[in-house]
């Protein structure tokens, strides 16, 4: 009985996949791994609880009254002469703002857009790269083509331009870059579904009848999942680094949004006589960036079946 729910198994998802205990014994093997895991978890966190965490309002607004402190414009770190542990990253010359405090804020924004860009560009790409790889023919030679366009364009090139033909903002941010990362995803799903959709087992699914969509979504999805994750996780660092370069050519998120690209076109005119107010949000956005790329590397190792067997 046990042998022939085994087959069954088999013959409607191809072959197991790994439980999760067995990825998390693969991936604790991984120190530099673990390490990401760990950064990346503190900085969810922070993102949560910034409303508990930040010693003040990002800025000025209804609800904020304390943002601005205009008896310490320019003020200092609390380790440079003319600092003060009130303000221990100090503030910027725009209000007196607290920089901790935004860059606290910063990680909600940050991470929002590239959590939010991952999962659209995902579940969009996802579902081309399966159409395309089991209709073939036109539609799969026009999708790729478009996707072809597209990866010849720079990707700042082509998110600038397409925040241009919108407007500076978060929202348009988030679709330019969209649409920059959408081609990774189509690619790696198609070829995946390609080559499950000559297996013998998506062979027996047909036999017995499945239907198109459930054998799409239900049984060769499944087993494209592995680059389709690792891709995704590192693709949140690049969704972050795409917004930070935007935000920092001024076509971002907008002020007073505490976004880490914005934060740094801020102070474009004081990294000289303020180093501090662009040192901060450039080791946010390296921390978390590393952290996230450490995660996923390890992660693809846990994945990869060849070094498994290894």
């Amino acid at each position: 009985m046990a042998a022939d729910t085994q087959v069954t198994a088999v013959v409607v998802t191809g072959q197991p996949l790994s439980g999760p205990g067995e990825i998390w014994h693969a991936l604790k093997q991984n120190k530099g791994a673990v390490a990401g895991l760990v950064v990346l978890v503190l900085i969810v966190l922070v993102a949560i609880f910034a409303d508990v965490l930040a010693p003040y309002a990002p800025y000025n607004a209804a609800g904020w009254p304390d943002a601005g402190h205009p008896g310490h414009i320019g003020q200092p770190p609390a380790w440079v002469e003319g600092g003060s542990w009130d303000f221990i990253l100090g503030t910027d010359k725009t209000g007196g703002r607290d920089v901790l405090s935004r860059l606290i804020y910063g990680a909600r924004y940050s991470l929002g857009i590239g959590l939010t860009v991952m999962m659209v560009s995902m579940v969009i790409g996802s579902v081309l790269g399966l159409l395309a790889a089991y209709l073939g023919g036109w539609f799969d030679f026009a999708l790729m083509r478009l996707m072809d366009m597209i990866m010849s364009i720079p990707d700042l090139v082509l998110s600038m331009v397409v925040v241009a033909i919108l407007e500076p903002g978060l929202g348009p941010t988030v679709a330019a870059i969209t649409i920059v990362f959408l081609p990774r995803y189509v690619r790696i799903v198609r070829a995946a579904a390609l080559a499950e959709l000559s297996k013998d087992y998506v062979m027996a699914a047909k036999v017995v009848g499945v239907r198109p969509l459930r054998l799409l979504f239900r049984t060769v999805l499944p087993n494209c999942m592995a680059p389709l994750i690792v891709q995704a996780t590192l693709g949140v660092s690049d969704a972050i680094l795409q917004a930070a370069a935007l935000g920092f050519l001024g076509m971002g998120a907008q002020p007073p949004t505490p976004e880490w690209g914005a934060m740094l076109s801020d102070v474009r005119q004081e990294i000289q006589s303020a180093p501090w107010l662009a040192i901060s949000p450039g080791v946010c956005i390296l921390v978390t960036v590393v952290a996230i790329n450490l995660f996923g590397d390890g992660l693809r190792d846990a994945l990869d079946p060849k070094l498994k067997r290894s």
